[in-house]
C-alpha cells in the first residue's frame, strides 16, 4: 500500500458557467479567487473546494492549494482573464513539484473568447506540466463535456444531484480515485458519449430526473468501473459541443464493460427524451395555478430569470403580475437584483417611504422597471451563510432592503445571485411559513432549502435568458441537429 502520509495532492481550478447569450464579456475583476490559506480555510464547507480539502486531510494527504477562481454565471470569459488564471495555475503546479496527484475543480460549461472548451484547454495544459501524474476533476452536471477534455484526465466526477448538494462528496471521490490509482500503480482513463439533446433544467429531487439518476446509480453498481457521470449539459451557450453526455472512468481491464454501460445509458436518455420536456407557464398562468393549491406556502420560482444560469436577476415579469393580482400581505418575493434601489433604501433608512423604479435595468427582455412607492421595512448588509446547498459557505449578495409595495414584502439585493435558501428572507425578518405565496428567482437550487416546506412548487417561465424555451436562442456554432429544437435530430 502507498504511504498516504507522503502524498501531496494539488488543488486548482477555474469554474464558470458561461451563458454566451449574455451581454458583454466576463472580466478578471468579476472573479473571486482562493489561494493558499484561504483555499484551505474552505475545510468543512459543503463545496467542491471544501470537499477536496476535507478528503485530503481525512486520508492523511497534504492538500497543496494552487488557485481557485470562480464567479457567477455570466457572459463569455475575457481571454486575458483566463490566460492569467491559467498561467498562475501552471506556474504554481510546477513550483509545487513533486506532486503525487492533482484534483481540478471545474464546471464543464466554461467558454473563453476564442476557446470553446475551457476545461479541455486547461486540463491539456496541466497534463503537459504534470506528465503521467494522476489528474482527476470535479464538475457541475451542467457541463458540455468533450472527449478532448476527458482524454486529459484520469477521472471525471460530475455532481449527481440538482440542486448540487453533493459537490463536496464528488470532490472526495476525485481524491479517493487518485489514492486508488497510486495503490494500483496504473492510471484510469475516461470515455465519453455525447448526445444531441438540450435538456431543460431538470431537478433530480423528483420526477424524470430522479428516476433517471436512480437508473444511472443502479447501472454503476453492476458495472466494473471507477465511476459513471451524467452531464445534463448547459443549453444556454452556443458552442459546437453543446448537449448532454455520459462519461465512464475505468481501468484498462474495465473499458469494455464501462463502454457498454455508457452506451446503454445514452440510449436510455435518448429513448425517454420526451419525458424531459418542460411545462412552461407565463406569470399569470403560474399565479392562477398557485391560487388553486389551497395549502400553504406555495413556492413560485421564476426559472427564466435565474442568475445561476446567466440571467440578470432584475426581471420584473413575475413581480408585476403578483402586484397586479393584488396578493398584498399574502405574498413575499426574495429577491430582485437592483443595486440602485437597494442603495436608495439604505440612504433613506428604515421607516422611510421612497419612490422607486425597481428592476428592469439590464435589458428589455426581462421587463420594464416597476414604478412604485415603497416603504423601507428593514435593511441588511447581505452577508449570509448558506444553509443547504454549499452548507457553511459564505455568500455576499450586497446591501439588501425589505420593501413593502402595495402591502407585499419585496426584497432587493445589490449583487447577482439566485435564491438558494431562506437566509435572504430571514435576514430581513421574513418568516416564509407565514405567507401563502413565496416567490423567488432560481431554476432548481432553491429546492434544497424549500422543497421540504413548500406545499407545492409552481414554475413561472417568463421571458428571460434561462427560459425553458431553448428554441429561441440562435445556434451559429453547433453543426449537429439538436432535440428538441430540431425534429430531425437523431441518435446514434
Amino acid at each position: 500500500m502507498t504511504d498516504k502520509k507522503q502524498l501531496r495532492i494539488a488543488l486548482a481550478g477555474i469554474s464558470h458557467e458561461t451563458n454566451t447569450y449574455c451581454q458583454g464579456q466576463t472580466p478578471r475583476t468579476d472573479f473571486y479567487t482562493l489561494r493558499g490559506a484561504k483555499m484551505l480555510a474552505s475545510a468543512g464547507q459543503e463545496s467542491d473546494v471544501g470537499g477536496a480539502v476535507d478528503a485530503c486531510l481525512s486520508q492523511g494527504f497534504e492538500p497543496v492549494p494552487i488557485l481557485f477562481a470562480s464567479t457567477q454565471p455570466s457572459g463569455t470569459i475575457a481571454r486575458e482573464a483566463y490566460e492569467e488564471f491559467k498561467q498562475e495555475i501552471l506556474t504554481g503546479l510546477a513550483a509545487a513539484a513533486p506532486l503525487d496527484g492533482c484534483v481540478l475543480l471545474l464546471h464543464g460549461a466554461g467558454v473563453v473568447d476564442g476557446i470553446e472548451d475551457l476545461e479541455g484547454d486547461l486540463a491539456h495544459a496541466v497534463r503537459e506540466v504534470l506528465g503521467d501524474t494522476p489528474i482527476t476533476a470535479t464538475f457541475d452536471l451542467h457541463g458540455n463535456a468533450t472527449q478532448f477534455m476527458a482524454d486529459q484526465l484520469n477521472g471525471v466526477f460530475a455532481c449527481r444531484q440538482y440542486p448540487h448538494i453533493d459537490l463536496h462528496q464528488r470532490a472526495a471521490d476525485a481524491v479517493e480515485a487518485i489514492r486508488d490509482m497510486l495503490d494500483r500503480g496504473v492510471n484510469a482513463t475516461c470515455h465519453l458519449l455525447s448526445l444531441p439533446i438540450l435538456l431543460p433544467t431538470t431537478t433530480t429531487f423528483e420526477g424524470v430526473g430522479e428516476a433517471t439518476l436512480d437508473e444511472l446509480l443502479a447501472l454503476q453498481a453492476q458495472t466494473p468501473c471507477v465511476d459513471l457521470s451524467w452531464f445534463h449539459g448547459f443549453p444556454y451557450t452556443d458552442v459546437d459541443h453543446v448537449g448532454s453526455s455520459v462519461v465512464a472512468t475505468c481501468y484498462p481491464d474495465q473499458v469494455e464493460a464501462a463502454q457498454a454501460a455508457i452506451t446503454g445509458f445514452a440510449q436510455l436518455l435518448w429513448d425517454k427524451r420526451e419525458q424531459f420536456r418542460a411545462r412552461s407557464l407565463d406569470a399569470e398562468q403560474a399565479l392562477a395555478e398557485a391560487k388553486q393549491v389551497g395549502s400553504y406556502p406555495v413556492v413560485i420560482h421564476e426559472t427564466s430569470d435565474n442568475c445561476g444560469g446567466g440571467s440578470p436577476g432584475d426581471g420584473t415579469h413575475l413581480l408585476r403580475a403578483m402586484l397586479a393580482d393584488g396578493l398584498g400581505k399574502d405574498a413575499c418575493f426574495a429577491f430582485l437584483v437592483d443595486a440602485e434601489t437597494a442603495a436608495q433604501a439604505h440612504k433613506a433608512g428604515v421607516g422611510s417611504s421612497i419612490k422607486i423604479k425597481l428592476g428592469g435595468k439590464t435589458d428589455k427582455l426581462h421587463g420594464e422597471p416597476i414604478e412604485a412607492t415603497a416603504y423601507v421595512k428593514a435593511l441588511h448588509d447581505g452577508r449570509l451563510i448558506m444553509q443547504h446547498m454549499f452548507r457553511g459557505a459564505p455568500i455576499n449578495i450586497g446591501p439588501m432592503a425589505r420593501l413593502v409595495i402595495d402591502d407585499m414584502d419585496v426584497v432587493v439585493s445589490s449583487k447577482r445571485s439566485q435564491t438558494f435558501d431562506r437566509e435572504p428572507f430571514l435576514a430581513v425578518g421574513i418568516d416564509v411559513h407565514k405567507y401563502k405565496y413565496v416567490a423567488l428567482k432560481s431554476s432548481n437550487h432553491f429546492r434544497a432549502g424549500f422543497q421540504h416546506l413548500a406545499s407545492q412548487i409552481v414554475t413561472a417561465d417568463t421571458p428571460g435568458l434561462t427560459t425553458h424555451h431553448v428554441e429561441i436562442f440562435p445556434r451559429q456554432k453547433t453543426k449537429r441537429r439538436l432535440w428538441p429544437i430540431d425534429s430531425q435530430a437523431s441518435y446514434p
